[in-house]
């Protein structure tokens, strides 16, 4: 399997996908708001993808995204509520409390700060300690999801007017899919064309080799991880706009999907390469995936066993395509 090949399977399996979906429910599947709820639903998984497209890469993994979405998005309602005027009681007795503009911009900076510390922070113990990713995030997973459901008693933070993330457009389109191109133009941009995007390349290939080039592996890794942190961050407000409430059970097997979407995508789980286009390819086709189901009438533990299962294959035909090129 050449390298032309393996870009165009996902791309091939998302067309497969539609037109299968087209085929057995055409009024449902094949309409604009269908498709534009799709796009929007993608908004978070991709955001994350997208951050993700990087560990990947270099031969990571941050299995603490979905956790550190709950929190984040926690803390950010804690902040905004509070800014906002509202005592402790009502803030945990989830009493409406009127938020101002300011008070909502401070709260969705300081959910993408805490994400950012907390990515910097498994950043810092992956390379410092020379700890195995998977270990790292796996315990700050626990960690996170457990301040998550300590900061309430395990009860959500209720924000009714946060909402413009969510029910916003840019000239008629929906904010969250604006904001969603954004931000995969902007990784992708610094993936494909910068130095950093290089290095992350080079780590994921040989970290030692990349070391011995003079690349600064422990700051390029601390980067990246700093960088899924912070938009977790700014995926989580979309996830707290979406239901008017921070939830601390928000993001329970997230990080399944946002794994999934950058495999299925193309990117190697050994590292060294990947590109963000077959990561909005992997979001995309599990979206549509679980789009299709639902519109079934299929159980969401069914979509589990179906996004389990293509993660297996992605994997598998990756391997089998490496050991031939070896």
């Amino acid at each position: 399997m050449n390298k032309f090949t393996k870009q165009l399977l996902p791309f091939c399996s998302l067309i497969f996908i539609i037109s299968l979906w087209t085929f057995l429910e055409p009024d449902t599947f094949l309409t604009t708001k269908n498709f534009m709820n799709v796009f929007s639903r993608s908004s978070i998984n991709g955001i994350m993808a997208a951050a993700m497209t990087f560990v990947i890469i270099t031969a990571g993994i941050d299995l603490s995204v979905g956790s550190m979405m709950a929190m984040c998005g926690m803390i950010g309602s804690v902040v905004m509520l509070g800014i906002s005027g509202a005592s402790w009681t009502d803030i945990s007795g989830g009493s409406y409390v009127e938020l101002g503009l300011g008070a909502m911009v401070i709260g969705s900076l300081a959910s993408m700060l805490i994400g950012a510390i907390c990515g910097f922070a498994n950043g810092m113990l992956i390379t410092q300690l020379k700890l195995a990713p998977f270990i790292v995030t796996l315990g700050a997973m626990s960690i996170f999801r457990g301040v998550a459901y300590l900061m309430n008693a395990g009860k959500p933070f209720s924000v009714s007017d946060y909402s413009w993330l969510d029910n916003g457009t840019f000239a008629g389109i929906p904010s969250t899919i604006v904001i969603m191109v954004i931000v995969f133009a902007i990784m992708g941009f610094i993936l494909k064309y910068t130095r950093f995007g290089r290095y992350t390349y080079a780590i994921g290939s040989n970290p030692e080799t990349a070391f011995h080039t003079g690349v600064n592996v422990k700051a390029v890794l601390i980067t990246i991880y700093t960088i899924v942190g912070a938009l977790v961050g700014l995926a989580s407000m979309i996830a707290t706009s979406r239901a008017s409430t921070a939830q601390p059970t928000a993001g329970i097997a997230l990080e399944l999907d946002i794994i999934a979407a950058v495999i299925i995508g193309g990117c190697s789980p050994s590292g060294g390469r990947g590109t963000m286009i077959g990561t909005v390819i992997g979001t995309l086709l599990i979206q549509f995936l679980r789009n299709g189901l639902t519109l079934l009438g299929i159980s969401t533990n069914v979509q589990l066993v179906a996004v389990g299962a293509i993660i297996i294959l992605a994997v598998t035909a990756d391997q089998i395509a490496t050991r031939r090129q070896a």
